[in-house]
């Protein structure tokens, strides 16, 4: 007989992996914004004097950090720090710093699991905003904007605990 429960033949139910879960981790973006931001362009006169020159180095700094903004609302902060120092043989040609950050109601989740959400999908979803933000400020400080690639913050985090891991170990 078919009573739409899940039976073992002895008229117990058996509870499906299904109908224990809480349901799917549900994420919503309450805001994002920049939380800190410089752009310092120390030798713009002799840069500017000089023509055109070589092409600069231009040194990256990307980390990721997270931490609970309110713990009774689920809601956590995610932020990246950006760091970009492009140098050449006149010196520093520009130093741009950043930290993009967004304020993310995460419900549904294991504990286990929210870690590497915050550190690896909510940058994920902040990372375009960053990558405009970036070519904007560069362009507008009179130079090519500054276009990122796509950045893996799953190997980000996989890299950052194994040296976690090996730190612990030492």
């Amino acid at each position: 007989m078919a009573d739409g429960k899940n039976g073992n033949g002895n008229g117990a139910a058996i509870e499906t992996a299904a109908q224990k879960d809480v349901g799917p981790i549900q994420a919503q973006i309450v805001s994002q914004y920049i939380r800190d931001l410089s752009f310092e362009n120390p030798n713009v006169d002799k840069i500017m004097g000089a023509g055109p020159g070589e092409n600069p180095n231009i040194q990256l700094e990307v980390n990721v950090d997270a931490k609970t903004a309110d713990a009774t609302n689920k809601i956590y902060e995610s932020a990246i720090s950006f760091r970009a120092h492009a140098t050449s043989k006149i010196g520093t040609i520009y130093e741009l710093e950043a930290v993009y950050a967004g304020l993310f109601r995460i419900q549904s989740i294991p504990p286990e699991a929210l870690q590497p959400f915050l550190l690896v999908n909510c940058p994920s979803v902040l990372f375009p905003f960053l990558r405009r933000l970036i070519a904007d400020i560069t362009r507008e400080g009179g130079f090519p904007p500054l276009l990122l690639d796509p950045i893996d913050f799953g190997t980000l985090y996989m890299q950052r605990k194994k040296e976690m891991q090996q730190a612990a170990k030492s």
